[in-house]
């Protein structure tokens, strides 16, 4: 897997994660440093767990799917894909000023992180179909998601509500994304 690949497969994984992020930034007064970097770290980290967790739990299939593994690959891409984007335009737009909860409670960022890695792990069983370094790529996804979290909760913040309103947009892109990756990891990875 080349670097383009993995790094798009980061970008695709973590647009959930910045969304979540865009929106705990416009949830706080003042973002702080500690703050964002914990909730970063708490995406982030669960980022680079889930694809690891799916990889190893799909490595006893492997040679049951070994004959059609590309093709499971490209399914899982474009189901969490075609997921994203519906769960992206189908939102109920909440209010950016409701603030019912604190985005940096350890507590709301287990759970969070946890909902906006579900995808990962799915994409941690796709990975077992190519050829590639988990570690590596696992890293990878979690250092990206990390970076795009941070920066979304200063945009969040900064942007306030004029932000809140192109989140999902940040999603759907996302999930373009991983659709186009498993097409391409379809017809140009066999």
């Amino acid at each position: 897997m080349d670097v383009f690949t993995i790094t798009s497969l980061g970008l695709g994984l973590s647009a959930d994660a910045f969304a979540v992020s865009v929106s705990s930034g416009l949830s706080m007064k003042y973002a702080r440093w500690h703050k964002a970097i914990k909730i970063a770290l708490f995406f982030g980290g669960f980022q680079m767990l889930m694809p690891l967790l799916g990889w190893g739990l799909s490595l006893s299939w492997r040679s049951a799917i070994e004959s059609y593994d590309q093709w499971i690959a490209w399914a899982l891409l474009c189901l969490i894909g075609g997921k994203t984007i519906y769960e992206a335009l189908n939102e109920e737009a909440d209010d950016p000023n409701e603030g019912a909860c604190n985005p940096a409670d350890t507590q709301t960022l287990m759970g969070l992180a946890i909902a906006t890695s579900i995808d990962a792990l799915a994409a941690g069983v796709g990975l077992t179909a190519v050829s590639t370094p988990i570690l590596q790529v696992a890293g990878a996804i979690g250092s990206i998601t990390f970076a795009v979290c941070l920066a979304g909760v200063f945009l969040g913040n900064s942007f306030g509500s004029r932000l809140y309103h192109h989140v999902g947009k940040v999603e759907v892109f996302g999930g373009v994304v991983l659709i186009l990756l498993g097409f391409k990891m379809l017809l140009f990875d066999a």
